[in-house]
């Protein structure tokens, strides 16, 4: 139980449910990565924000033979330090929402 409450108060350096973290063990897919820590796994970026960034989002992630990213082993948003990294690179995911598509005027 002591350890329990040791990585509860350690969870990624954060409070609880605050903006920079959120666990929803209600969550039927919870966690949804294989391989990870059930006591820190950070939901907060349920859909990854980097995934429109393709090949630099800076994951872990693999494409399938249909060429759709797979993120499924890539745990970088749901662990410490995840939260800071996906702030830093708003400013790229904002000019890629920024473009225009060809055909728009």
């Amino acid at each position: 139980m002591e350890q329990r409450m040791q990585l509860r108060e350690r969870r990624i350096g954060m409070k609880e449910n605050s903006h920079k973290f959120f666990m929803n063990t209600g969550c039927r897919f919870f966690p949804c990565h294989k391989g990870a820590d059930r006591d820190s796994f950070n939901c907060l970026f349920c859909y990854c924000p980097l995934y429109c960034l393709g090949p630099s989002c800076g994951g872990d992630f693999t494409y399938t033979e249909k060429g759709v990213k797979d993120c499924s082993g890539c745990l970088m948003p749901h662990s410490e330090g995840g939260y800071e990294y996906v702030i830093s690179r708003f400013r790229d995911i904002s000019k890629i929402a920024s473009e225009k598509i060809p055909d728009q005027k």
